[in-house]
């Protein structure tokens, strides 16, 4: 006499993340749609939501099982890769978590608008479907229906009632508030980058620069350009002397200040030439009078970059001639 096996597997679904955004909880008229909503699960974009498939084997028996997650939602949704049959011993409950992300700009990207229909799709409907395994073949054994509700995530519900924060409507329009006011909230909040010439956008800088009076160059990189800007003051401030020059030098070469070194020691060197050039009388050849010399208001800018640092000559004489008074003369040296 042959008789039929028959698996007694019972299936469940449970929900990480409860729906909030629908109103079937509210609105069901019998016990079993509330059982049903509680399998439903929401997704957010590029947030992980999970639901737990529990399995218990009321059979004397070890059974080997695998599940398959149908549904009308793109593949890629579901992190469950192509799953190969697993035991489950006799009278025992196992737990199984089934992953679903979307993408992170769902609302955003117009292909998720299906060519046939006109609105965009929220709401997906989905099955497990649960198979046993035995003598080379598989047999369904159960499955369980479950809906995907798509939504954008909110913080503005965290403000209102909980009895308003699982009303459907009541979230979704909220949501046309919060991505409106969002953005604006978002910039008032990190104002300071923008009124900071380091961290900027580029298009904001010609705002920043006409803020301070700082003409913009092409001749400047975007680095230097923002450094410039930032300490536009400061060189107005010591403009026309020593300090500041050495200083506009600095934040263009990158050679460092040594602001602790004599004069004649340090990377950026601007020395004023003191002599009484040929003097007919008293006087003491080469250490009080030279010959040729006694050029009035007179300097030297002495450089020493590394090796590796590229100079424009060109660059560091409009510089000096931007910044030095306009009676002064001058000489530059680049020490290599």
């Amino acid at each position: 006499m042959t008789t039929t096996f028959r698996p007694s597997l019972i299936v469940q679904l449970t929900s990480m993340r409860p729906p909030q955004a629908t109103d079937a909880p509210k609105l069901a008229l019998y016990e079993s749609q509330v059982e049903a909503a509680t399998k439903d699960l929401v997704l957010y974009p590029d947030e992980l939501s999970e639901i737990v498939v529990r399995l218990e084997n009321q059979s004397d028996r070890p059974l080997d099982w695998s599940l398959e997650v149908k549904g009308d939602f793109p593949a890629e949704w579901c992190l469950l890769s192509q799953m190969q049959p697993q035991e489950i011993a006799p009278n025992q409950p196992l737990d199984f978590r089934i992953a679903f992300e979307i993408p992170k700009d769902f609302f955003e990207n117009q292909t998720a608008i299906h060519p046939e229909r006109s609105r965009l799709q929220l709401n997906y409907q989905s099955q497990i479907q649960v198979y046993v395994h035995r003598l080379g073949s598989s047999q369904l054994v159960s499955y369980e229906v479950f809906t995907l509700y798509v939504r954008p995530a909110s913080t503005y519900l965290n403000f209102l009632p909980a009895l308003f924060q699982e009303t459907d409507f009541v979230s979704r329009f909220l949501t046309i508030f919060e991505q409106t006011f969002d953005p604006t909230v978002q910039t008032l909040e990190t104002l300071w980058a923008y009124i900071d010439p380091l961290t900027a956008p580029e298009a904001f800088l010609p705002f920043l620069s006409q803020w301070v009076a700082w003409r913009m160059d092409s001749r400047w990189d975007l680095n230097l350009q923002r450094r410039l800007i930032r300490n536009a003051l400061t060189l107005y401030r010591w403009h026309g002397t020593r300090r500041g020059l050495r200083f506009y030098l600095h934040i263009y070469t990158g050679i460092p200040l040594d602001e602790h070194l004599p004069e004649a020691e340090k990377s950026i060197g601007i020395e004023e030439v003191f002599g009484q050039g040929f003097v007919v009388g008293k006087t003491r050849l080469g250490q009080d009078s030279m010959f040729g010399g006694g050029q009035p208001y007179h300097f030297t800018v002495r450089l020493h970059p590394e090796p590796t640092v590229q100079i424009d000559e060109a660059l560091i004489r409009s510089i000096i001639e931007d910044y030095k008074p306009a009676f002064c003369s001058y000489e530059l040296q680049i020490v290599n």
